[in-house]
């Protein structure tokens, strides 16, 4: 009997569910699961062989620029249900992954940082990227706070399930516990930290993403940072203080010192030490202004 999209779609949640993946992985698997089900929907998508996924791809990036992030999250989904819905080994067909560009954070500035939070005039979103920048929160993470979450007698923020479901902490700047004070005598929330204007629901990731975007614009900076540029700005403004990598390391959550090491390809704390040649070209200023008088 052949599975309607229906049943598939319906059988991967429910496997999402028991595996304890995330609301956001759920929703992300089952979006490309279902693209993936509609291209095949002539056949029986538990029969697709292996030269057909690779075809199928193939397509997507030849004719629809496929990214390689959608690859990924695509060939995760399809896993998923081959391997943990239908039980199948992974030898019943060949993905290839794709070769992840290395590309460096996008890192503000401290200037641009106290630019962009300085513009904000709304209690709650000033809050929500406060504390992203003074923790170094991922945006799931920050959603996910709840008021309890909040250690002000300490100073620190307790991540509960962050990446990976590792639960860690990480440090509350006394700038944004005042501004979470205010915020909180104002807005009241009762379950999450920052919640919808649903009483109950938290508040959701296009919102934070559209509040960065609308005041990037607003402070005069036309670069291309997102959400998680204040992420990768907190640590890279750690680093340039003089804080160990291995703490920075705890303070993000990443499970290998490897994924930490790449802001020490962006931080400029020894780069400012070092002269230009062009520098050295002219003795002294004199002799630059005499370049211009020749002029």
């Amino acid at each position: 009997m052949k599975m309607t999209m229906e049943n598939i779609l319906n059988n991967t949640k429910q496997k999402l569910i028991v595996m304890r993946y995330s609301h956001n992985t759920q929703k992300v698997y089952l979006h490309y699961l279902s693209k993936f089900c509609s291209h095949f929907k002539e056949t029986t998508i538990d029969s697709v062989t292996s030269n057909e996924i690779e075809s199928y791809f193939l397509n997507l990036i030849l004719n629809k620029n496929l990214s390689y992030s959608a690859q990924s999250q695509y060939i995760n989904a399809i896993k998923f249900y081959y391997e943990k819905v239908l039980g199948k080994p992974t030898t019943v067909y060949k993905l290839p992954r794709p070769k992840k560009p290395k590309m460096l954070p996008k890192v503000m500035s401290k200037n641009e940082v106290y630019r962009l939070l300085s513009v904000i005039s709304n209690i709650k979103h000033k809050a929500i990227l406060h504390i992203i920048y003074s923790g170094g929160l991922r945006l799931g993470e920050s959603l996910n706070l709840k008021i309890e979450n909040i250690d002000s007698d300490r100073m620190l923020i307790h991540i509960k399930g962050g990446k990976g479901k590792k639960d860690r902490t990480t440090i509350l700047g006394k700038e944004c516990l005042s501004i979470l004070r205010i915020y909180y005598k104002y807005y009241k929330p009762q379950i999450w930290l920052f919640e919808s204007i649903k009483e109950g629901k938290q508040y959701s990731a296009k919102s934070v993403q559209n509040i960065v975007k609308s005041n990037l614009k607003k402070a005069g900076i036309n670069k291309p940072y997102t959400v998680h540029s204040l992420r990768h700005s907190f640590a890279t403004h750690l680093l340039e203080q003089g804080i160990d990598l291995r703490y920075i390391q705890e303070l993000l959550g990443h499970s290998s010192s490897k994924t930490t090491e790449i802001y020490t390809h962006v931080t400029t704390r020894n780069l400012q030490n070092i002269a230009s040649p062009a520098d050295t070209l002219f003795s002294d200023k004199e002799e630059i202004n005499e370049c211009f008088i020749r002029l």
